[in-house]
């Protein structure tokens, strides 16, 4: 129980895979304009990640590893990402069409996007079991949003700042993203 407890915490704070390892900085950079946006990748991702996890995982322990094809995990991998982008992409697309437009080109982007693929790799790597897995994707995929909702509070307070011309746009969007990431630094000790 204290291993599960160690992955959720790690997920979520001390390896933030966006404030922490910097993986999964475009759509954290392109959608975190506004709350609702950020909420919807979030949970797009989050429910992209653990799926993902939950077919990868077999798919290598059964048929790559017993099969000696451990090297065409990533391609396997990235066509399972995929094929739930695209189950996610059809579904918003009926169901809530105005975050479908308001996400534009970044939910199409989760299939490349570096912190999905490198949850389902990284279970992999780490030994971990199908349990331990599926709920170190959901909560990366948990922290993911975590990050994503503060840097869109740090945004908006940005536009009410008088900065100077230079740093508008995305010097400043740089600086403050280097800023929330230092204060996920704190957590390192846990």
């Amino acid at each position: 129980m204290s291993s599960i407890i160690s992955i959720m915490i790690s997920a979520v704070l001390t390896d933030n895979y966006v404030l922490s390892q910097f993986k999964g900085i475009c759509p954290f950079l392109g959608v975190s304009k506004k709350l609702s946006s950020s909420l919807g990748m979030g949970m797009a991702v989050i429910f992209v990640m653990t799926c993902a996890s939950i077919v990868t995982y077999p798919v290598y322990a059964l048929i790559l590893a017993p099969n000696n094809l451990e090297y065409l995990r990533t391609v396997a991998f990235i066509l399972i990402i995929a094929l739930f982008v695209q189950l996610v992409e059809i579904i918003m697309k009926k169901v809530l069409p105005p975050l479908y437009k308001a996400l534009g080109v970044y939910l199409p982007l989760i299939t490349t996007n570096c912190a999905v693929l490198g949850v389902t790799l990284a279970n992999i790597d780490s030994g971990y079991t199908f349990i331990e897995s599926v709920i170190n994707a959901f909560f990366v995929g948990v922290g993911f949003t975590l990050a994503l909702i503060l840097f869109t509070g740090v945004r908006s307070k940005l536009e009410d700042c008088d900065i100077p011309e230079t740093f508008k746009g995305v010097p400043a969007t740089l600086i403050s993203a280097s800023i929330v990431s230092l204060s996920f630094m704190a957590f390192s000790g846990l």
